[in-house]
């Protein structure tokens, strides 16, 4: 019983100790927890949303290069039939991908009229200097 009385205070002074970090080292307890903080916040935390394919941009791109080339190669030829409807038709075909490729690139699309080329001209404008090229 004297011994219990002698020797349960230096173990209880010895435990508490031990919950104290030595020479600057975190304790294993307080590592243990830690990681377990750790998991269960990575758990919970919101995971960013991923970015936009870069395949989908080039893939837009190019089918803009394609219809403004169609459109200058038929703007160019004063014998094509039905030219002015095919020029329109044309056109809106290049402002729907303009209109496209804005709402990749993060630019504001404000569409006032479906054939506006001020409008058109500051998408383009927009887009090239996010670093478009078609």
């Amino acid at each position: 019983m004297v011994f219990l009385l002698c020797f349960s205070p230096a173990v209880l002074f010895g435990l508490l100790w031990r919950l104290f970090p030595a020479d600057g080292a975190p304790p294993r307890w307080r590592l243990r927890v830690a990681s377990l903080l750790e998991r269960v916040a990575g758990r919970l935390r919101r995971r960013p949303p991923p970015g936009p394919d870069p395949f989908v941009a080039l893939r837009l791109q190019t089918r803009l290069g394609v219809v403004a080339a169609n459109a200058q190669r038929l703007e160019n030829d004063p014998a094509a039939f039905a030219r002015a409807q095919r020029l329109i038709a044309m056109m809106l075909a290049y402002d729907q991908l303009l209109e496209e490729a804005c709402v990749l690139a993060g630019v504001e699309a404000a569409t006032l009229q479906p054939n506006n080329p001020d409008e058109r001209f500051r998408k383009e404008v927009e887009l090239t200097a996010r670093g478009w090229s078609w």
